[in-house]
């Protein structure tokens, strides 16, 4: 991974709220909520976001505008299909997180 692209990550982590809301997303996967690494939420979109909000105490808006902060770092994918709304970690980031600090 490019040097410019850890600047992305870390700067996306830099913000408090985001990285509170990264460290839930990564915790549901590692709880088993998700399979093959990839967190679904069936119940809708807006459930998805109501349960972040619970977790971290945000409007959904503001959720919202943090899911894209990380999309746009690279830390996570999502994509919406109806109301549905799929919620991926992207473990390269992880990786490269993890080889950078070693």
């Amino acid at each position: 991974m490019k040097t410019l692209d850890l600047v992305k990550i870390f700067k996306a982590l830099s913000c408090e709220q985001r990285l509170n809301l990264f460290k839930v997303l990564y915790e549901w996967c590692e709880e088993g909520e998700c399979k093959d690494g990839e967190y679904t939420c069936t119940d809708g979109i807006e459930k998805c976001f109501t349960k972040a909000c619970c977790c971290i105490n945000l409007s959904k808006s503001t959720i919202s505008h943090h899911f894209k902060e990380l999309q746009n770092a690279g830390l996570i994918t999502y994509t919406r299909k109806g109301q549905s709304f799929k919620c991926k970690i992207n473990k390269e980031a992880i990786i490269a997180i993890q080889s950078f600090l070693k």
